[in-house]
Order: C-alpha cells, then structure tokens, then sequence
C-alpha cells in the first residue's frame, strides 16, 4: 500500500510539471511565431491550467503540491536577474539618488492611492489592503497581507494581474506616451509589474533588465518597509 501510494504521487507529480511545462513552451513557441505581445505564455498558461483543473476536478492544493518544484525554481530564475543589474553597477551608482526617490515617492504614492479608492469605492479594509500590495512579488505582499490583516487570495490574484498587465500593455503604453528611454521604462515596468514584467521586458536589452531589476528590488523594500506605517496612517484619517 505505502509504495503503490507513493508511486501514485511521483506519477501525479511528474505528470502535471510535464503538462505545465508544455504547455507553458507551446505559447512560448507560439508566441515567438507570430510575435504577438498579448500572446503572453504566462497568462495563455493561466487560461489553460485552470479549466483543466475545473473540468477534472483537481484542488489547487494538489497541483500546486505537485508542481513544487517549478516554484523552486523561481529563485535562482529571480537571482539570475541580478546579472544585467551587475552589468550596469557603474552607471546606476552615478544616479541612485534620483532612482531611490523616485521609486520612494512611486511606492507609497501606489499603495496610498490603491488603499483609498478602495476604502472609498466599497469600503472593505482587508480588500483595500490586498488591492494597496499588487505591485511587489508575491511573497512580499503575501507576508504582508497576513500582516496587516488582508486577504491573501485577493492579494495573489491581484499581483498576478499586475505583472500580466505591465507584460502586456507596460512596453507599449510607454512608448504610446513617448517614454522610450530604456532606463524609464525598466524603472517603470520593475516597479509596477514586479518579476513578471521584469522577465519580460528583459527581452528588449540588458538596461532595461537592469533598471528593471533594480526597481523590482528597491520597490519590494520600501513595500515592506513603509507600507504598514502608510496603511496604518491612512485608516487613521478615514
């Protein structure tokens, strides 16, 4: 029994970590063919995984226990993004004051601003929350989320739809408005749209990894740093 259960779990694992990364490389290569943005692999994956679940009847839980290996994987991916940042060390040390500021004042201005429409549209605190965290990595917003009393599904959900939008629309929305210095948009993309952008817009040139990189970094860190005080302060007032 204890070895018939245990082959069925390594069978069950090793089935959905092939089925999700084939299809994931499926729209990679789809994408590549008719070089369409919105023909995101990340979210075309969502879009399939998902009703396959439903349709099976597999729990989240299950899947997400079988791929855990996968989700391993996102750390050495994330740390390799370090090296573009590395290759542009130089030039970022001559402005990383006016970079800290910036993405300082960005930050907090994001998560007062995502905070009190939500307070003032449907006045739900702990969806204020989750709705103010979208833009830092999941594990940062999750961590705070349960921190400051919010709610961890709305919060994922709506990190994942940050970084989906940023990928899709980030890049051309900037150069619509006329931003095409690859400094601005990395900066831009890595504060808004987190590691799913930033692996995106890696694409285009190792600067704008770089800057990316850089504010999905110093993002993140004001996010946890400031955003208790900020959310604290804000209930006060409203």
């Amino acid at each position: 029994m204890i070895n018939h259960s245990l082959t069925s779990e390594i069978s069950f694992m090793i089935f959905f970590i092939l089925l999700t990364l084939i299809v994931y490389q499926a729209y990679v290569q789809l994408q590549k063919f008719c070089q369409k943005a919105w023909l995101n692999p990340m979210l075309l994956s969502i879009l399939t995984l998902i009703p396959l679940l439903v349709f099976f009847n597999i729990p989240f839980e299950h899947y997400y226990e079988a791929t855990t290996v996968l989700n391993g994987l996102l750390e050495p991916a994330v740390v390799a993004l370090g090296f573009p940042l590395y290759q542009h060390i130089q030039t970022i040390k001559k402005q990383w004051r006016q970079i800290v500021i910036l993405l300082f004042v960005g930050a907090v201005i994001t998560i007062a601003i995502s905070f009190c429409i939500t307070i003032y549209t449907i006045n739900q605190y702990e969806i204020a929350v989750s709705l103010s965290l979208k833009s830092v990595t999941t594990p940062i917003g999750i961590a705070l989320t349960e921190q400051l009393s919010g709610n961890n599904s709305i919060t994922a959900f709506a990190i994942i739809l940050a970084g989906l939008f940023g990928a899709l629309l980030g890049p051309p929305w900037l150069s619509f408005i006329n931003v095409t210095s690859p400094k601005a948009q990395g900066l831009a993309i890595g504060a808004a749209s987190h590691a799913l952008g930033t692996a995106t817009i890696s694409r285009l040139s190792y600067e704008h990894a770089a800057y990316s990189s850089l504010a999905l970094i110093i993002s993140a860190v004001v996010t946890a740093i400031f955003s208790p005080i900020i959310i604290k302060i804000l209930v006060h007032f409203l």
